[in-house]
C-alpha cells in the first residue's frame, strides 16, 4: 500500500525527535517490507484460484459421476476414446452401481460399473423382466446406456450389460448422490468399500457438503450466542456475573456428560461396522476427554479467582464507559464477520475445485478414470497457510482499529467533548500507515500454528504404533506451541496498541510495551487477567453449546458421513465468531491498561503534567492499590508471625 507522505504530524512539530512515549505525535509507515511480502503471497493465492477454476471440476464431487466420465445431473462434454461419454444427464441425478450387492473389489476399491439414473430402485428386482418394467415405468435405465430397454430380455449379453440379479432396494444418500443398498447383507460390504474407495480429501469435502445445511444452522446459532454474550458484557453487573459463571459451570458439566453418554452409546451399538462410524466414535471420545480436561481446569480457576469478581465488574463498567463514548465499537465485529464469511466461502470453493482437479484417462471397455494432477498436494498446503494467515490478518485489523479508537478517546484532555469519529480515524491510520505491522503480527501467529498442524498429523500417524513415549513427546510439544501461541497473541495485542500510540514498527512496539507493562504490572494486572478470563469463559460457552448442538444434529446420521471434520469446522467457526465479537471487550481492556501505564510514565498528576485518565478511572486505581497494599501487609504479617513462632515447653 502506498504511503501518503513520509510523516503524519498530529501536532505542529515537523522534525522527528528521538523515540519516546509521545501519544499520537509522530507517525510514519511501518513494516512496509512485510506488506509487500503479503502482497506477493496473495499473488500466489490468486494463481491457485485461477488454476482451480480452470482445472477443477467441483460438479464431479457434488453430483457424482459414472464410469464413462459423465457427471450426473449435468450436460457433459465427450472424452476422446470414450464412446459413452458426453451425454446429457440433466434428468439423471443419481449414481447407481450395477453390482452393488456383490461389488468387484480391487485393492479395496470399488470396481463395479457406475451409471447415472433418474431414480434408485426402492424395491428388489429379481428378474430382467422386472428391471425392464422398472425402466419403462420410472424412466430409470439400470443397464449400459447403449442397450435399449426393449432388448433387456432379448439381448444374449444382457447378463453382462445389466446389473447382477437380484437388484437390492436402494436409497440415494447425499454422499456423491449414490444409490446405497438397503438390505443388511449388501449394505455393510458395499458401504465399507464405497467409503474406502474415496480418498481422505473427498471424504472430508463430501462430509462437509452432505452436512452443509446443518453446518449453516450451527454457524447462525454460534452468531446468535456471540451477540447474546456481547450484550451481556455490555450491561454487566455483579449479579449477572454470578449467573453467568453458574451457567458456564452447568453448561460445561452438561456437555461433558452428554459426550460421555454418546461414547457409551456408540460402544454398545452392535451395528457399528463402517469406518465412518468407528471414526465418529473416536471423535466423540476425543471431544469427551478434551472437554473433561478443560472443564476441570476452568472449575479450578473459577474457584481460585472467585474473590476478584467485584473489582472485575467495576473494570467492565469502566470499559463500557469507553464504549459509550464510541458506541460503534460494538458494531466493529460485524464487518470483520462479513469479511471472514466472504473469505471462507471463497476459500472452500477453491478447495472444492482443487480436490477435483484431475485428467480423464480412458481404460478398458471405454470407461474413464480421473487421475489427480501433480503438485495439487503442495497447493493444498499453500492454500491452508493462506486460510490461517488471512484470517489472522483480518482479526488483527479489528484489534488494531479498536486499540486506535481507545487510544484516541483516552488521550483526550476534554472528556466532556469526545473526539469525532474515532473509529474512522483509527481505520484511516491503519490503512495508510500500519498494515505492514498487522501483517507481521498475523504472520507470527501463523508460524506458531503450522508446527501445531504438523505435530497433529505426525501424532495421527503414530497412533497406530505402540510407541507411547513418542506420542507423549509430541503431545508435550503441541502443548508448548499452544502456550506460546497464547502468549504471542497477548504480545501482538500490546504491540498493536503501542503502534497506535507511538507509530513505531512491530518489534519496537512489542519491546516498549513489554517494558512498560512489566514496570506497572502491580496496579491491576490481576484484575485485568480475571477480566480476560471472564471473556474467555464467554467464548468457551459459545463453543460448547455450538459443539453440543452439532453433536446432537450429526448423531442422527452416523453412517456414511464422517462428521469429525464438519464438527471441528463448526467449533473453529464458533470460536472465531465469539472471538470476533467478545474481543472488543478484551481489546479495550488491554488497551486501557497499556494507556494507563503510558499515562503514569509520562505524567505525574501535577498541574503541569495532569493525568489523561478521568476521575472514575483514578478512583478505581486507588482502590486497586489499597487492596494490593492490604494484601501485601497481611502477607508480611503472616510471614513475621511464622518467623517469630518458637516451640515452647508443654505446660501441664
Amino acid at each position: 500500500m502506498q504511503c501518503l507522505g513520509a510523516e503524519y504530524l498530529v501536532s505542529e512539530e515537523r522534525a522527528p525527535r528521538p523515540r519516546e512515549w509521545r501519544p499520537q505525535i509522530y507517525r510514519k509507515c511501518t513494516d512496509t517490507a512485510w506488506l509487500f511480502l503479503f502482497f506477493f503471497f496473495w499473488t500466489g493465492l490468486m494463481f491457485i484460484m485461477g488454476y482451480s477454476a480452470v482445472a477443477g471440476a467441483t460438479a464431479r464431487l457434488l453430483f457424482g459421476y459414472d464410469s464413462f466420465g459423465n457427471v450426473c445431473g449435468k450436460r457433459n462434454s465427450p472424452v476422446e476414446g470414450a464412446p459413452l461419454s458426453g451425454q446429457d444427464m440433466t434428468l439423471k441425478k443419481h449414481v447407481f452401481f450395477m453390482n452393488s450387492c456383490k461389488p468387484d473389489i480391487k485393492d479395496r476399491k470399488l470396481g463395479s460399473t457406475a451409471l447415472c439414473v433418474s431414480s434408485c430402485p426402492e424395491e428388489q428386482l429379481n428378474t430382467l423382466e422386472e428391471v425392464q418394467l422398472f425402466a419403462n415405468t420410472s424412466g430409470s435405465f439400470l443397464c449400459i446406456y447403449n442397450l435399449n430397454s426393449f432388448n433387456y430380455t432379448r439381448n444374449p449379453n444382457a447378463n453382462s450389460l445389466c446389473p447382477r440379479l437380484p437388484v437390492p432396494p436402494s436409497k440415494s444418500f447425499p454422499l456423491f448422490n449414490r444409490c446405497v443398498p438397503q438390505t443388511p447383507e449388501c449394505y455393510s460390504l458395499f458401504a465399507s468399500v464405497l467409503i474406502n474407495d474415496v480418498d481422505t480429501l473427498h471424504r472430508i469435502l463430501s462430509g462437509i457438503m452432505s452436512a452443509r445445511d446443518t453446518i449453516l444452522g450451527l454457524c447462525i446459532f454460534a452468531l446468535a450466542l456471540s451477540l447474546t454474550m456481547m450484550f451481556t458484557f455490555r450491561f454487566i453487573t455483579t449479579l449477572l456475573v454470578h449467573i453467568f459463571i453458574s451457567v458456564v459451570i452447568l453448561g460445561l458439566l452438561f456437555v461433558c456428560g452428554i459426550l460421555w453418554w454418546l461414547y457409551y452409546d456408540y460402544t454398545n451399538d452392535l451395528s457399528i461396522e463402517l469406518d465412518t462410524e468407528r471414526e465418529n466414535m473416536k471423535c466423540v471420545l476425543g471431544f469427551a476427554i478434551v472437554s473433561t480436561v478443560i472443564t476441570a481446569i476452568l472449575l479450578v480457576l473459577i474457584f481460585v479467582l472467585r474473590k476478584r469478581i467485584k473489582l472485575t465488574v467495576e473494570l467492565f463498567q469502566l470499559t463500557n464507559k469507553v464504549i459509550r463514548s464510541s458506541p460503534f465499537l460494538l458494531f466493529q465485529p460485524l464487518w470483520t464477520f462479513a469479511i471472514l464469511i466472504f473469505f471462507w466461502i471463497l476459500w472452500v470453493a477453491v478447495l472444492l475445485s482443487l480436490g477435483t482437479a484431475g485428467t480423464a484417462q480412458v481404460i478398458a471397455d471405454g470407461q474413464v478414470e480421473y487421475q489427480p494432477l501433480s503438485g495439487i498436494r503442495y497447493m493444498w498446503w499453500y492454500h491452508l497457510i493462506g486460510l490461517i494467515w488471512t484470517s489472522e490478518f483480518i482479526l488483527a485489523c479489528q484489534q488494531m482499529t479498536i486499540a486506535g479508537a481507545v487510544v484516541t478517546c483516552y488521550f483526550n484532555r476534554n472528556k466532556n467533548d469526545p473526539p469525532d469519529h474515532p473509529i474512522l480515524s483509527s481505520l484511516s491510520i491503519l490503512f495508510w500507515y500500519h498494515q505492514g505491522t498487522v501483517v507481521k503480527g498475523s504472520f507470527l501467529i501463523t508460524v506458531m500454528r503450522i508446527p501445531r498442524i504438523i505435530l497433529m498429523c505426525i501424532y495421527d500417524t503414530l497412533k497406530t504404533k505402540h510407541s507411547k513415549w513418542s506420542r507423549g513427546t509430541f503431545r508435550c510439544c503441541y502443548c508448548c506451541f499452544l502456550c506460546l501461541d497464547r502468549y504471542l497473541r497477548h504480545v501482538n495485542q500490546n504491540a498493536y496498541t503501542t503502534t497506535a500510540i507511538n507509530g513505531t514498527d512491530f518489534c519496537t512496539s512489542a519491546k516498549d510495551a513489554l517494558k512498560i507493562a512489566s514496570k506497572n504490572s502491580s496496579h491491576f494486572t490481576p484484575i485485568n487477567c480475571f477480566g480476560d478470563f471472564m471473556i474467555f469463559l464467554g467464548k468457551v460457552l459459545v463453543v460448547c453449546f455450538t459443539v453440543f448442538g452439532g453433536l446432537m444434529a450429526f448423531n442422527y446420521n452416523r453412517v456414511l458421513q464422517v462428521w469429525t471434520i464438519p464438527l471441528l469446522l463448526v467449533a473453529f467457526f464458533a470460536y472465531l465468531v465469539a472471538h470476533s465479537f467478545l474481543s472488543v471487550f478484551e481489546t479495550v481492556l488491554d488497551a486501557l491498561f497499556l494507556c494507563f501505564a503510558v499515562d503514569l510514565e509520562t505524567n505525574d498528576g501535577s498541574s503541569e503534567k495532569p493525568y489523561f485518565m478521568d476521575q472514575d478511572f483514578l478512583n478505581f486505581v486507588k482502590r486497586i492499590n489499597r487492596v494490593n497494599t492490604a494484601r501485601a501487609q497481611r502477607d508480611m504479617d503472616s510471614l513475621r508471625t511464622e518467623e517469630g513462632t518458637e516451640l515452647g515447653p508443654i505446660v501441664r
